[in-house]
């Protein structure tokens, strides 16, 4: 099964004040309202609150913090104190993972034409359940349909694979379903389609990836590689182009190594000229539940931790945010 990046609390969806937040949240609660107070916030100490949460402990912090300030909710409040890329980064610290998300697509909206993978890079490689969530939750949120907002803004391939990424259809792995001889099937139809065929058929190749579990997906892999000298995401690379070349390829990875897809998604937010603070933002705060599963590959991959990236690549309070959250979930030393 592709894997859940949220915590468990926002899949149960169950919080209520009879369970607890615990004195520490309301602390928390208190020292954000007080370093807000008067001319000039007190960022240092709003960034040693809020970055000293885990995903599962911010979902908290947001609901209780609401509760507390008659329906002021903290986003808000970091929006009003905040500035930049510091600020949008404070403003998704505020939030819990799932609404983070659906805040990231939105802020990403604005500007598609650059900031197209950001949004790739959220919808492709979810499992079913959290599709949903997010769905819902955008619904709930700006009371407009995701796919809808989407289409509207995205044109061609980057369309049709958000459409078939929407839909939820990862088929649950069955070995008497999901046989070497289906994967052979489904390997021959992806090359005819797209290396076999003048005319690549996009649609034919997202909906085959997009339905298989990890477990055939890895078995179309290898008998790809075996027959036609490359893997999967070499092929989406060969039929595809521009970001739905890139969102296939994540999606791919996603599924067969999906740690390792994250860890290069976060090098991908730093490669060239200028980093892609969006996108970095986002994948430090989106994955802050799997880090400690990201972070060896990262190092294994780069010689470097997530840290030294974040260090060498921003400023200022930008960068102190980033790095607590960095070191909530892998502290350094």
């Amino acid at each position: 099964m592709t894997i859940n990046i949220y915590p468990q609390i926002v899949h149960d969806n169950d919080l209520s004040p009879d369970v607890g937040y615990g004195p520490e949240i309301d602390e928390a609660c208190e020292d954000i309202v007080k370093a807000c107070k008067g001319i000039g916030s007190n960022a240092k100490k709003c960034i040693e609150v809020m970055g000293s949460f885990n995903a599962e402990d911010r979902y908290k912090l947001s609901a209780r913090f609401k509760e507390l300030n008659d329906g002021k909710t903290l986003d808000e409040l970091m929006k009003k104190e905040m500035s930049g890329d510091f600020g949008t980064a404070m403003q998704f610290v505020g939030l819990p993972p799932h609404e983070a998300e659906c805040a990231m697509i939105k802020q990403a909206a604005k500007g598609i034409g650059s900031n197209a993978f950001v949004i790739m890079s959220i919808i492709v490689g979810r499992t079913n359940e959290e599709m949903e969530i997010l769905k819902k939750t955008f619904f709930r949120m700006y009371t407009k349909d995701l796919g809808k907002l989407l289409a509207s803004e995205l044109h061609g391939d980057n369309e049709r694979l958000i459409f078939n990424c929407l839909q939820a259809s990862e088929e649950t792995y069955d070995p008497q379903f999901h046989t070497i001889e289906k994967a052979t099937e489904d390997a021959e139809t992806i090359h005819d389609q797209g290396q076999g065929s003048f005319f690549t058929n996009e649609r034919a190749i997202f909906k085959i990836i997009c339905a298989s579990p990890p477990e055939h997906l890895e078995n179309i892999n290898k008998i790809y590689a075996d027959k036609y000298g490359y893997a999967l995401w070499k092929a989406m690379e060969k039929d595809l182009c521009g970001n739905a070349k890139e969102g296939c390829i994540h999606l791919v990875n996603m599924k067969l190594k999906p740690y390792e897809a994250i860890a290069k998604l976060i090098k991908s937010a730093c490669a060239g000229i200028g980093t892609k603070e969006l996108l970095l933002t986002s994948c430090i705060i989106r994955y802050q539940h799997i880090m400690n599963f990201v972070q060896p590959v990262h190092i294994e991959l780069f010689d470097k931790s997530i840290q030294d990236r974040i260090r060498s690549e921003c400023g200022g309070k930008y960068r102190d945010i980033l790095l607590a959250v960095m070191n909530t979930a892998w502290p350094e030393g």
